[in-house]
């Protein structure tokens, strides 16, 4: 194209570190220094993966990167700089790439998370400055010499949408303005409490209008829960892969079977004369039978592939019911659900690192699945078209239903000692007494079970052969899944991409847990509250004449001092920085928060002494 990627690079990189460093020098909070500069270009001031931020930002950006990555994996020149890059050095570039185009759209995260004007200006000049050169460069060359001639614009389309739809988000952002609430003040979690302790309709009123009104509050609930951004970044990344996964997989067999169909001509004859395969004594009917069965080929692959990419969809739409089931599982403490065991939901060094690299295990998960729900529905589609409705339809090569047909009597005779054994024990062998079932005719039971053991041990080999064929097709159907363990309950452990989904919730339930946000919440409210009346009470000792508080005014903070005492002490994070429990425990003895007080033999068990912060807040409140 006439627009130089590489001129284009040098230009974005220049102007995206001096939009850096402008955003930089507009946030700082005391006087402008080289060190801030340096940390803010590799550190944000604001949380772009935190639960109240823009997700639609942080997912466009994300899915940006994710297709720039699939694009590196075939692209003759991994980095815009270096062109007929050597083969000796390729993979060496994809590397240094792979670090190269996070750094590249960085600073559109920054823009979308300062909450500023001037962050949504320069956010919007970013965005449109690549959304425009990558159209141009699409419009003017939209051919290339890789594996398929329009590959790369196929390829170009995730990152068209995800550029204009920053475009367009930078411009409403900045025509809203930026947002003045800060985490803790957000809605979301003062509504989520609201709706946990919504009360329920009570009375003897219409039916028809109980179940409306509690299908509303089921609505209301469902509407009021918030995905977290990492959940939803991870999903709208693994839609990127699907597409991508989906686009490589048609342009790397299609087009190949393509040029084999428009290649055949009457050699293939004696080709498969070589072979001991006759089709036809003319050849002309050789050639339109072997272009039919190319062309069936092409069909069976494209069948396989859309069904992989529905199941794909199907899985990651499950994935994420089954996400929201788990976190307000958690959020309500029912662990056994997802861990099988007492576990302490707090963060750990494994799960940090699961944390940070989830979004990434999963579009890798989803990518291997795909290839390989691919490849199993190519080979089950093969053997239904090439063996049963092809000689169906030709009336030849019916070596299916030649095998079939000759073990009719194993087949007959397998199916009515099923049948029988069903029958019997429906109408024979379960008697109904008062409410209640128990076994009849035992001795008739006995006698047929031993007479029918050989027949069952024959029906267990069908039965095996069945549980491996269910076992192999429901893994591969949920091999893109990380939400659901492929082993088994009490192996769960072992299933890498499980384990590193339940730390992920880990992480994620301990830091963002929306009734422990609204609680901080309501504390930080009561200290400002708190830090205003004790300044009026400093006015008043210093000679200005206030009233002091009512008795209910009092009360209320009292009894608010004591309920955030009692919260305090038994809070379970809080137990392991307390003297006592730092001296007599470790960390063996404390499983979820309880501490487990252990005493010597012959004495009695006796309560920890209460640490001297607590002694102080219980004398300070009993003053008060």
């Amino acid at each position: 194209p006439t627009a130089d990627d590489r001129l284009f690079h040098v230009c974005m990189l220049s102007i995206s570190l001096v939009v850096m460093l402008i955003l930089a020098a507009l946030s700082r909070k005391n006087k402008f220094c080289l060190s801030y500069t340096f940390l803010f270009l590799f550190h944000s001031p604001t949380n772009f993966l935190d639960q109240t931020q823009e997700k639609g930002l942080t997912m466009a950006v994300f899915g940006l990167v994710f297709s720039k990555l699939a694009m590196l994996v075939i692209a003759p020149d991994p980095l815009p700089f270096c062109r007929d890059t050597p083969a000796e050095i390729k993979e060496y570039m994809k590397i240094i790439a792979i670090f190269y185009y996070p750094v590249l759209y960085y600073p559109l995260l920054v823009c979308g998370t300062l909450q500023r004007k001037t962050g949504y200006v320069f956010g919007a000049l970013l965005s449109f400055s690549h959304f425009g050169v990558l159209v141009w460069q699409k419009f003017d060359c939209p051919k290339t010499p890789e594996i398929y001639k329009f590959y790369a614009l196929l390829a170009s389309l995730p990152q068209l949408a995800c550029l204009a739809y920053l475009c367009v988000q930078f411009i409403l952002l900045f025509v809203k303005g930026p947002k003045t609430d800060e985490d803790l003040d957000s809605s979301y979690y003062n509504d989520y409490v609201k709706s946990l302790l919504k009360k329920k309709s009570s009375g003897c009123g219409d039916g028809k209008w109980l179940r409306l009104k509690s299908r509303d509050n089921n609505s209301f609930r469902l509407s009021v829960f918030r995905f977290p951004l990492k959940l939803a970044v991870s999903a709208f990344v693994a839609l990127v892969a699907i597409y991508h996964t989906a686009l490589l997989l048609v342009v790397m067999v299609v087009p190949t079977l393509h040029i084999v169909r428009a290649g055949i001509d009457e050699n293939i004859a004696f080709l498969l004369l070589g072979f001991g395969i006759v089709l036809s004594d003319n050849r002309m009917e050789v050639v339109k039978i072997v272009t039919f069965y190319t062309w069936l080929l092409e069909v069976c692959y494209l069948c396989a592939m859309t069904l992989s990419c529905l199941v794909s969809l199907i899985m990651l739409m499950r994935s994420m019911v089954l996400h929201r089931s788990n976190l307000k599982g958690l959020y309500k403490g029912d662990i056994y659900n997802i861990y099988n065991s007492q576990k302490t939901i707090s963060p750990s060094k494994p799960g940090i690192v699961c944390w940070m690299g989830l979004t990434g295990y999963q579009a890798a998960i989803v990518c291997f699945g795909m290839a390989i729900q691919t490849v199993v529905f190519f080979i089950c589609f093969l053997f239904l078209v090439f063996l049963i409705i092809i000689p169906i339809f030709h009336g030849r090569n019916i070596i299916v239903f030649e095998i079939a047909g000759k073990a009719w009597p194993a087949w007959v005779t397998l199916t009515l000692v099923t049948v029988l054994q069903h029958v019997t024990a429906k109408f024979a062998f379960i008697k109904k007494e008062a409410g209640t079932r128990d076994l009849n005719h035992r001795e008739s039971l006995f006698l047929l079970t031993y007479l029918l053991f050989l027949i069952n041990t024959l029906v267990g080999v069908i039965v095996a052969i069945w549980r491996m064929v269910i076992t192999a097709l429901y893994n591969i159907i949920h091999l893109g899944r990380i939400d659901v363990s492929l082993l088994h309950r009490t192996a769960e452990s072992y299933d890498p991409a499980y384990r590193y989904y339940t730390h992920f919730l880990k992480v994620e339930v301990s830091q963002s847990h929306p009734v422990v946000k609204a609680f901080c919440g309501l504390l930080l409210d009561m200290m400002i509250e708190g830090g205003r009346a004790g300044q009026k009470i400093r006015d008043a000792e210093e000679g200005i004449q206030e009233n002091r508080p009512s008795k209910a005014t009092s009360s209320r903070r009292i009894r608010s001092r004591w309920q955030l005492l009692y919260t305090l002490v038994n809070n379970p994070s809080l137990l392991g920085s307390r003297k006592h429990f730092q001296t007599l425990q470790t960390s063996e003895s404390i499983l979820n928060g309880t501490p487990k007080i252990s005493s010597k033999k012959g004495s009695k068990k006796e309560a920890p002494e209460p640490d001297q912060s607590t002694e102080t807040a219980t004398n300070q409140d009993k003053t008060d």
